[in-house]
């Protein structure tokens, strides 16, 4: 049985961002043009008038100071309010596997590889630009990897659970190296005209190279365990909503057809499963608290990490012990336990333990214990 490894990462970042105070200022604006437009219904009560937003209530609820998006002027306009994305011809490369070729390139090149070295490409993400062709078989083809790729969807745990899936082929030598790919457009799924969700999230892609350890050219991180899990859930939930785009006629998209979460019970659900989650996959592989230099957890909520790093610990981790990426990028979905990684692993030395860790939308929880060597 082969040994995989983690032998390169990479990250696309978008070059556009927005601010805290640039988000309430487009916000609140529109709240009070809605307020306006509206203002005979609810002064009769027959709908809500809409709040104010402020930084403080984001951070304290999320801990997010920004996020990277792929378009900025769209989500700021408060008569657009979501990101407006030009339809791309059939003879273009999506935007989807765009982000995702910079991110395996990095990856590559982070391993001291070429597409050459690669058998299979998983794109693993929330949401897919299309049904069918596998956006992962133009990713292929845009590299020039033989093989196979084919996409996969389990929301924010769709990147622990696609290491787990090369993993295993790699132990069992039907392939000897893959590509995991998570491209991210979270913008486009975010309802940014709801004041309780509309800092959640930003956008991103990620990839890293997955390979038998005998290949590695440099240092790199065994993986020595992996674990998944599923538990069905409404409380996070996107029925329809990718890329969205107003009606012919301007009025809203359906609500229920955008990111939609029950926000309370989701912590309270969520956060025992992922503690007691984490807590039997170290104990079935006899690794101690003591024995973790790093946990790289999902990166939805600064709360949420803050409790199961304590619950993982027995202790307030130390910040350089649980990394967070959340106050730059914000909840980037399948990609945030793995910017985290990529930024935050290479001062490890050999033998050193980490684990990463995702959880989401499902419920869904996936965790994989590495090893540096070398």
């Amino acid at each position: 049985m082969y040994k995989p490894a983690i032998t390169g990462t990479g990250v696309f970042t978008p070059e556009n961002s927005i601010s805290n105070a640039e988000l309430v200022v487009a916000f609140n604006a529109y709240a009070d043009k809605f307020n306006l437009e509206n203002a005979a219904q609810i002064d009769a009560g027959k709908i809500e008038a809409k709040s104010h937003s402020s930084e403080e209530f984001i951070f304290k609820a999320s801990g997010i100071n920004s996020r990277y998006v792929i378009d900025k002027e769209g989500i700021l306009n408060p008569d657009i309010m979501y990101p407006q994305m030009r339809q791309r011809s059939d003879d273009e490369p999506s935007l989807m596997a765009e982000m995702a070729l910079d991110a395996a390139q990095k990856a590559l090149r982070a391993a001291g590889k070429t597409a050459a070295d690669v058998d299979a490409v998983i794109c693993a993400a929330s949401n897919l630009e299309r049904a069918y062709p596998a956006v992962a078989i133009e990713i292929q083809e845009l590299l020039g990897i033989k093989g196979f790729a084919f996409d996969m969807n389990v929301a924010c745990s769709s990147a622990t659970f696609g290491l787990q899936l090369a993993a295993d082929m790699i132990k069992s030598g039907s392939i000897s190296s893959a590509l995991v790919v998570n491209p991210e457009i979270c913008s486009a799924h975010l309802e940014w005209r709801d004041r309780d969700c509309h800092f959640i999230f930003g956008d991103v892609a990620t990839a890293t190279l997955i390979e038998r350890s005998e290949n590695a050219n440099g240092p790199y991180f065994e993986i020595k365990s992996t674990r998944c899990a599923t538990e069905f859930s409404n409380n996070i939930r996107n029925n329809n909503g990718f890329l969205r785009r107003s009606r012919p006629d301007g009025t809203a998209d359906r609500r229920d057809m955008q990111f939609m979460q029950n926000g309370r019970k989701v912590f309270k659900e969520v956060l025992p499963m992922v503690s007691a989650h984490i807590g039997s996959h170290m104990e079935a592989e006899d690794i101690e608290a003591t024995d973790l230099k790093r946990l790289w957890l999902h990166q939805a909520n600064k709360s949420m990490n803050d409790f199961i790093g304590k619950k993982v610990l027995g202790r307030t981790p130390e910040a350089d012990e649980q990394p967070n990426i959340l106050q730059d990028y914000a909840n980037t979905s399948s990609a945030g336990s793995i910017i985290a990684f990529s930024k935050y692993s290479n001062d490890l030395t050999d033998g050193d333990y980490g684990l990463i860790c995702s959880f989401g939308a499902g419920y869904s929880v996936g965790s994989v214990i590495v090893q540096r060597r070398g």
